[in-house]
């Protein structure tokens, strides 16, 4: 057997050939030539990339009928992920994404940071989760992470027992992803169905398919069988562009959303204003257009002195021509409402000023 080793000697790259025979079963002898001596700082090795799978739970991992399949187990099962990088698993929680709290988001971020503070050679990190809040877990760690390195969260539609689960396969394209070197800097990523995502973008828009997850702006890039393409950037600053610090804290501010509708009782407001609340998001109609009863209600927090947010229910499209209203308020220009609480659980973070906090929802 014939095997090619690539030495470094100073800016030098020279080759020679091994020939390795097997003596017993087991044993090899390997005879260089040409190369008295060969010092491992000589030596440059090949290695593929490292990446660590954090598991959190979610159909990906879900068995009809039984209890959720283990990381490793969901892992082993894709044996092809072994050709494009060195895995280590680790279980994070064991939960469908419904039951996501920003408790668990606060703690998956600061796991991500300790995990890329810790070992300065890993490539990335792949998160399997449950679709229905990876849109939302996406752009808190987008806003949270601070390192340019690829952070790809993947889910799928069916459970692995169902026909044609795909799971495996965006498993597969995750790790493709987070590996490729054109992902780096590109912020967090969704991965589902060979298309790439940004974290501020996507949405998911189907209860079943398996092309559930969209984006306003399109896709960043596609998961092709031969390589990864990307096509554009993300639009907004991200991970290491950003300056939000959550691994000092314990606790993240409380911030609450109501949605408004024909014939909202401002009681409902009342309610909220009354409780020990940080901010509250309002998802209004197109526009930033409340009812006259989402109005009298808003006035009453507002008089609490709650830092009010308002985001268009509508999912696409910006506010334009911020309305005016008898009392101070933030405006989300083009965030889903789901989307603008994540950001003002963090900027409230530093500060309450209303200014201040519209900055920065016109940059993030």
């Amino acid at each position: 057997m014939k095997s090619l080793l690539i030495l470094q000697q100073g800016d030098k790259y020279t080759s020679s050939i091994t020939i390795s025979m097997i003596i017993p079963r087991f044993f090899f002898l390997f005879f260089v030539l040409n190369i008295p001596f060969m010092s491992s700082s000589q030596s440059t090795i090949v290695t593929k990339p490292h990446l660590i799978i954090l598991t959190t739970g979610g159909t990906i991992a879900s068995v009809n009928g039984q209890p959720m399949i283990d990381g490793p187990a969901l892992v082993q099962a894709v044996p092809d992920i072994a050709e494009h990088a060195t895995i280590t698993v680790e279980t994070f929680s064991k939960i469908g994404s419904s039951q996501m709290t920003p408790a668990h988001w606060l703690r998956l971020a600061q796991r991500i940071n300790q995990l890329l503070q810790e070992n300065p050679n890993l490539s990335g990190v792949v998160i399997t989760h449950g679709t229905d809040t990876m849109e939302e877990t996406a752009y808190f760690l987008n806003l949270s992470i601070r390192s340019k390195k690829p952070i790809v969260l993947v889910g799928s539609m069916r459970s692995a027992n169902e026909i044609s689960a795909d799971g495996p396969a965006n498993l597969l394209n995750a790790v493709r992803v987070a590996v490729d070197e054109n992902s780096i800097g590109k912020g967090v990523l969704v991965v589902l169905n060979e298309e790439i995502s940004a974290a501020r973008e996507v949405w998911k828009t189907h209860n079943r398919r398996v092309e559930t997850f969209q984006s306003a702006a399109g896709f960043l890039g596609v998961v092709d069988p031969d390589q990864i393409r990307y096509y554009r950037e993300p639009t907004h600053p991200h991970t290491h562009q950003v300056t939000f610090d959550v691994d000092s804290i314990s606790t993240l501010p409380q911030v609450e959303m109501v949605m408004d509708f024909t014939g909202f009782d401002p009681d409902i407001l009342t309610y909220f204003a009354e409780r020990d609340l940080d901010g509250l998001v309002i998802g209004s109609f197109a526009g930033g257009r409340i009812s006259g009863g989402m109005l009298e209600g808003m006035k009453r927090a507002a008089a609490k002195g709650i830092p009010l947010v308002i985001a268009s229910q509508v999912p696409e499209g910006r506010i334009i021509g911020y309305p005016s209203y008898p009392f101070p308020v933030v405006f989300a220009p083009d965030l889903s409402p789901k989307k603008a609480r994540i950001l003002l659980l963090l900027a409230l973070m530093k500060t309450q000023d209303m200014a201040e906090l519209q900055s920065f929802f016109e940059r993030y």
